[in-house]
């Protein structure tokens, strides 16, 4: 008569234990994946730093005479036609040193899959000295040719102004514009060529400013 009693005591015992169990369970676990994004995150932020210094390089090359600080950046102002709604750092590259080169990141926002992010030279004439792609989520095989290592069509920019060619003609030419788009894939290009005239009409507009 007295055995449920007794078990009773047990039962309540053993789901104390195996909650108590869960509960450590669970903060171990959460405890390796904060640490482990922790980690991951520094690690990702710091290749993606070296990333991006290496095409700030490619682009202001030192073997050409340009002189680039990567540790003294330029803090400009919030330019949401740039793609930035907060102040945002750009580098500016000289020759002789002299001012030679405004090395902007610049995000296209309507890219097929989301954000293209990319860097962008201009000479201080208002010309295109280049263009790399830093970051995106494109389809491979189709998007992703903006890459310079996967095709040469983002060189296609190098010299290019608002002059050359005319802003109107600053589009793709499946819309009637200069600069081709890729097979099966019109809207990853066009959103990089609309990021790139955006810069242009933003130096345009705004070099008087600038420090």
């Amino acid at each position: 008569m007295n055995q449920p009693e007794k078990t009773a005591p047990r039962l309540g015992s053993s789901l104390r234990k195996s909650v108590l169990g869960l509960v450590l369970f669970a903060l171990v676990t959460a405890g390796a994946v904060s640490v482990t994004k922790l980690l991951t995150g520094e690690r990702i932020t710091d290749n993606r730093a070296e990333a991006e210094a290496r095409l700030l390089l490619e682009l202001a090359p030192p073997e050409e005479g340009y002189q680039l600080d990567l540790d003294q950046p330029l803090t400009l102002p919030a330019a949401p036609e740039l793609g930035h709604k907060d102040a945002f750092q750009a580098h500016l590259a000289y020759q002789n040193d002299q001012p030679a080169l405004l090395l902007l990141p610049v995000i296209a926002p309507d890219g097929y899959t989301g954000n293209i992010e990319l860097l962008v030279a201009l000479q201080l004439n208002g010309k295109v000295q280049g263009v790399r792609v830093t970051q995106h989520l494109e389809t491979p095989g189709l998007g992703d040719k903006i890459e310079e290592k996967k095709s040469d069509w983002i060189h296609s920019f190098a010299g290019r102004s608002l002059e050359n060619p005319e802003p109107e003609d600053w589009t793709v030419k499946k819309e009637g514009g200069e600069f081709d788009q890729f097979t099966g894939a019109t809207i990853t290009p066009r959103a990089v060529v609309h990021a790139v005239k955006r810069s242009l009409i933003w130096y345009q507009q705004e070099k008087g400013q600038l420090p």
